[in-house]
Formats: structure tokens, sequence, C-alpha cells
């Protein structure tokens, strides 16, 4: 396979350079981004230097205060030419973590495309969960379990998914992904935002 000559595909997501020209813009300090994200000074510092990997919450915070959506935040994903064929290094598809560092998240959608259709490499780590609240009113996930077994709650609702399986569900009120296993547990996760 030819390799491309961008040299920024082999390169982890720039969150903290977007997040440096997002403050920027914004005309805020560090001090005053800590307090409105409630992210500390130091994190965003080392975030905006890219010497840390924020997590799904972290970036989710940061989005909110800066009054931006989550897309612009995560960059790193290389645009092809048009009529091309657009390749993405493996360094170079966005990454999230949970909170409890034990779900990782791999944005394998375009990031133009979040907010309206949005995919996702899923895996997370035994007595890992990926909790989210409600999103949008019609909002639904689809989840396919590839290896290991997940267990979905939405709503009220629960279930437990083996490999193969996918279980559809209505994503616009809280839900959570947890890995009730002992191995590690890989699926696909696409999110349709109504």
């Amino acid at each position: 396979m030819a390799k491309s000559n961008d040299p920024h595909h082999d390169q982890p997501p720039r969150i903290g350079e977007a997040l440096a020209a997002q403050r920027a813009q914004a005309r805020l300090t560090l001090d005053e981004l800590s307090r409105r994200a409630g992210v500390s000074k130091s994190m965003l510092s080392q975030i905006e230097r890219s010497q840390a990997n924020p997590t799904v919450a972290v970036v989710w915070r940061l989005a909110q205060a800066l009054g931006v959506e989550l897309s612009e935040l995560l960059v790193g994903a290389q645009r092809g030419a048009p009529g091309g064929i657009e390749l993405v290094g493996a360094h170079g598809i966005p990454q999230l973590t949970s909170p409890d560092g034990l779900a990782r998240l791999r944005i394998l959608g375009p990031i133009d495309l979040a907010g309206q259709f949005e995919w996702y490499e899923l895996n997370i780590a035994p007595g890992g969960e990926l909790a989210s609240e409600g999103h949008e009113p019609g909002s639904r996930e689809h989840l396919s379990v590839l290896s290991g077994s997940l267990q979905v709650q939405a709503g009220d609702a629960q279930q437990t998914l083996k490999p193969g399986e996918t279980a559809r569900y209505a994503a616009d009120q809280a839900h959570a992904i947890r890995n009730p296993g002992r191995q590690a547990a890989l699926a696909l996760l696409v999110v349709l935002h109504a």
C-alpha cells in the first residue's frame, strides 16, 4: 500500500493547537478558561502544548466553555483531494478517553459530520463504562459488538450483547455502555443525530 506524503497523516490529533486558537479567538486567558471549564490551569497549559491527552469529558467541558462545537477542538483528520482517496493514518484518527480511563473512542467518521452522523470504534476494558446524557430529541445509537460482551442501558431498559449482536436504542435519554466481562470488549458505535 502506498504511503501518504502528507506528514500530518501519522501525527495524533492536534487538540492543543485547536484549543489555543479557540481560546485566543475568544480572548480568554488560561485562568479565565480554567474557571469557565472547571479544568485546572496547569492541565490546560499541558493540553495546549500537546503534553496531555484530555478525556472526553474534559474536551466537552472546554468546548462548552468556549461556546464551540466539540468537533472544532478535534482536528487532525486530514481532508483528501476531491475525487481522490483520503487516507488517514492510525495516529491521525482522533481518540477520546472516558472519565474512568477504561473506555476509548476512536473517531472513524469525518469531523465535519459530527453532530449529524458519527461512527466510532469503541474499546472498553473490563469494568469500564461510557456514560452519556441524552442527545437531541430523536437521536439513536447503533452498537455492534465485535469481541467481548457489552451491556447497554438506555433509560430504564438494559440489554447484554455478545459478539455479532447489534443493539439499536434511543439516545435522547441518559444512556451507558458497560463492560461487565473479564476481557476487553471491542465494538462499533454509530450515532444518528436528529
